[in-house]
């Protein structure tokens, strides 16, 4: 998608703090983080989100899970993180380009939802 957000990151269009890059995967931090370490892992194939992922991306998908852990040890998280993905509108997701966001630094990160919010 020659108009989305991370596809043009990839291309080098619009700038970013890269962390990794390789064929498949490019990492980087977060513009508005929400914890003292907070980067995003993305496919360089564009898959608008998790809900239009089938089997056929199954190795683009375990690349990204896979890579979590080295690129989070890299940046100092070496006591744990939280992975975030988020999916469609009820799942808030803001850039239609599926992300993983690697959330971590701080202790505690509080809880995952509120539970009110059910």
């Amino acid at each position: 998608m020659s108009d989305c957000l991370f596809c043009r990151i990839v291309r080098g269009e619009i700038p970013a703090k890269k962390i990794y890059e390789d064929e498949v995967i490019f990492a980087f931090h977060d513009i508005n983080p929400i914890a003292p370490v907070h980067f995003m892992m993305i496919p360089k194939l564009h898959i608008a989100s998790l809900m239009d992922a089938d089997m056929q991306h199954q190795m683009v998908l375990g690349h990204l899970l896979a890579k979590a852990n080295e690129l989070a040890r890299s940046q100092g998280l070496e006591e744990g993180f939280r992975t975030i993905i988020n999916t469609g509108r009820i799942g808030r997701q803001e850039v239609y380009h599926l992300h993983v966001h690697i959330l971590g630094g701080a202790e505690p990160l509080g809880s995952m939802i509120s539970r009110t919010a059910r």
